[in-house]
């Protein structure tokens, strides 16, 4: 029901923003802030996104929760979209998604009604048995070699001998 109310909603209010708009400052002028806000949205989605992927990466390497900077990604990418849609109320609403301090009350808003029962890195297996610090228990696993065997190719000159 939401979904079709926004559908409704958000054109409505965009042909009324246009009408109002559009009779004050006239065709062309209202035409030409469209195009301007697209273009400055463009640009500063561009560098708002760039510093969301190095968060990201950043998060990725250190290994630490990636859903903040996944969730920042998604935001401005939905600004990208809502700037780059013809419209006042569009525009707004992409311009203050492109600020940091909105997207983090969207993120603590989204996570106070969200509720995540497991997360996990993937590739990263849980031990039963953990040795402490001081332990001196080096946990492994071998292949014999069997000595008589000889290689039956040369070396291909890229290691040292």
């Amino acid at each position: 029901m939401w979904l079709f109310l926004a559908f409704l909603g958000v054109p409505l209010i965009e042909i009324a923003l246009f009408v109002q708009i559009g009779g004050v400052i006239g065709l062309w002028p209202t035409l030409l802030v469209v195009v301007i806000t697209a273009v400055i949205g463009t640009f500063l989605v561009r560098t708002q996104g760039l510093m969301a992927l190095g968060k990201l990466q950043r998060s990725f390497a250190e290994l630490d929760d990636p859903t903040e900077p996944l969730a920042h990604g998604a935001m401005i990418l939905i600004a990208g979209a809502l700037l780059l849609t013809p419209g006042f109320f569009t525009d707004a609403v992409g311009f203050a998604l492109l600020m940091p301090p909105v997207r983090v009350g969207v993120f603590r808003y989204l996570r106070s009604r969200v509720r995540v029962q497991s997360f996990s890195m993937g590739g990263m297996h849980q031990h039963q048995h953990r040795p402490g610090p001081q332990s001196d228990v080096i946990d492994g696993e071998f292949t014999e070699v069997d000595p008589d065997k000889r290689p039956t190719h040369q070396p291909s000159g890229w290691t040292k001998h």
